[in-house]
Order: C-alpha cells, then structure tokens, then sequence
C-alpha cells in the first residue's frame, strides 16, 4: 500500500501532462436540443424562466445555461443546468462543494442518495445548507457524454480520460435547491427533489450529444 502512494504524485503528474496536450485536440460539442426544451413542468409543478447576472454566467464561464423558478406558497424550488461545450484549465466547472461556502450557505449534512430515472438509478449528492435563518435541501451532479456522476474524483478522471482519448470534455452540472419553509419538512423536500430530478435526467440526456 505504502508503494502504492509513493507512486500518486508522478501519476498525478502523468495525467495532468496528459490533459495539457489534450486540450489542443479537444473538439467543442455543442447541445443537440436546447436546454429551453426541457419542460417548463418538472415534479408536477409549473416553472417560470429565470434568469442569472452576466457577471455570474461569466465567472462560471458556461457555454449555455438554464434557470428555472418554481414558486409556490411552499417548497419553493429552482433547477439549474450549466453546460460546457468543452473544458480547458480555468475554463470548467466549479464544483457547488466550493462555491455555496462562498455565498453564504453552510452545509449541515452532506451525503449521496439514489433517484430513479429512466429505466435506471442514478446517484446524486444531497446537501442540507443553511443560510442565516434560510434552510435548503439541494440535489446536484454532474452529466454528459453518456454517464451521470456524483463524485468529484470520478468527474476528474473521466475528464481526464476522455480529453485524452476522444478528444471530449463536455459536460454539464446540474443542480436542484428546495428551499424549506414552516410548511414543508425535510423529508417533504426529499421526496420533491428526487420526483423533479427523475424527470430533469432523462431530459438534460435530450439536450446533450449521445455518448
């Protein structure tokens, strides 16, 4: 095992090397379908087009975005999908992990959890953040190039791979926010996020080039 590590920075190195030489080969794959068509309805309830400040779309550098609000007297929620027609160092996705800290929310619990898709079951991570006297339950991975993904080293090395040997790197995240309130429970939120995630995966997959 102790060889096994000694082993990790040079493989690390290896890869990195691999990724810069890959990026000049990297050929850009733009959507199939826009991310307008996925359906104003998700869940069962009606959403509302959002939009987000260019200085934001900017800083997170996507090719196409999508916002959508769901408001309701209770369980509120919003969907956002982030697409990359490729990705290139300081020009690829942020990881919600290390952006939410920044605006303000703490994560209270963090683990993965299974939603059901079609004809398949997909795993996604599940935050409980909180935000002053703000709670939100969120649901978000990472999607493209045939595969859903959850875990950030499992995205890096696929993107890794992928520049190397097919010369692919798009992606997109996409991420659900419950926002809970007296009325709705956590349990409540759960079990809206993981119905409007089973209908969101099948129709980002719509969207996107076919693996």
């Amino acid at each position: 095992m102790r060889e096994w590590l000694n082993w990790m920075p040079g493989a690390v190195l290896a890869l990195g090397c691999v990724f810069t030489l890959a990026v000049d080969h990297q050929q850009r794959t733009p959507l199939v379908r826009s991310l307008d068509s996925i359906p104003m309805t998700l869940g069962g309830r009606e959403g509302v087009t959002g939009e987000i400040r260019p200085q934001e779309v900017a800083a997170a550098g996507v090719s196409n975005y999508l916002r959508r609000v769901f408001p309701a007297a209770a369980a509120q929620f919003e969907i956002y999908v982030g697409y990359y027609e490729h990705q290139t160092q300081g020009r690829s996705i942020h990881s919600p992990k290390n952006c939410l800290p920044g605006s303000g929310w703490e994560a209270l619990q963090q683990r993965t959890t299974e939603v059901p898709g079609a004809g398949a079951s997909y795993t996604v991570n599940r935050y409980l953040l909180q935000n002053k006297e703000q709670r939100a339950l969120v649901f978000y991975w990472y999607q493209g190039r045939g595969r859903v993904a959850a875990s950030e080293y499992r995205v890096k090395w696929e993107l890794l791979r992928d520049a190397a040997t097919r010369g692919r790197t798009e992606e997109a995240l996409v991420r659900i926010v419950v926002f809970l309130d007296p009325q709705t429970t956590e349990e409540a939120a759960e079990d809206l996020a993981r119905r409007v995630a089973a209908d969101l995966i099948p129709a980002v997959f719509q969207s996107l080039a076919p693996a």
